[in-house]
C-alpha cells in the first residue's frame, strides 16, 4: 500500500482535501491527512503537527502557495516520490526547489487524477 500525504487536510465535507482523502482511502492508499485544526476525515484523524513518516509516495498539496513557506522543509524531509499541486496551488518557486531535489512534480487535480485512472502508484 502506497502513502500518501495530504497537506491542509479539512473536517469540512464541502473542501476537496476532505474528499481527496476519503477517495485516497477508497484507492487503496494509506492517508495521511494534515492540517491546522485538529478534526475527523472519515475514520482518519487530521494530524496537526508535522510528523516522520517514512516510504512517502506522493504528497498532495491543498495549501495555498502564499502559505507553504511553512511546509517547504517539511515536504523536502518526508522524500516524497512526488509532489502534486493542486488547482490554486501551483508554486513556481517551491517546484524549482523540487527539482533541485530531484523530487517530481506535477500541476494536477488529485480527484481527476483517481476518476480517470491517472493517479496510479509510481
Amino acid at each position: 500500500m502506497a502513502k500518501t500525504v495530504v497537506i491542509g487536510a479539512s473536517p469540512n465535507p464541502s473542501r476537496y482535501s476532505y474528499r481527496a482523502t476519503m477517495q485516497l482511502a477508497g484507492f487503496g492508499e494509506e492517508v495521511f491527512p494534515i492540517g491546522i485544526r485538529a478534526g475527523q476525515i472519515g475514520p482518519h484523524e487530521i494530524i496537526t503537527d508535522k510528523p516522520a513518516i517514512a516510504d512517502v509516495e506522493t504528497v498532495t498539496l491543498y495549501v495555498g502557495p502564499q502559505n507553504q513557506s511553512s511546509w517547504v522543509d517539511y515536504i523536502l524531509a518526508l522524500r516524497p516520490k512526488r509532489v502534486i499541486f493542486n488547482p490554486g496551488t501551483e508554486n513556481p518557486t517551491f517546484e524549482a526547489v523540487l527539482r533541485k531535489e530531484g523530487i517530481l512534480f506535477e500541476s494536477a487535480c488529485t480527484l481527476v487524477m483517481l476518476a480517470t485512472g491517472t493517479y496510479a502508484t509510481l
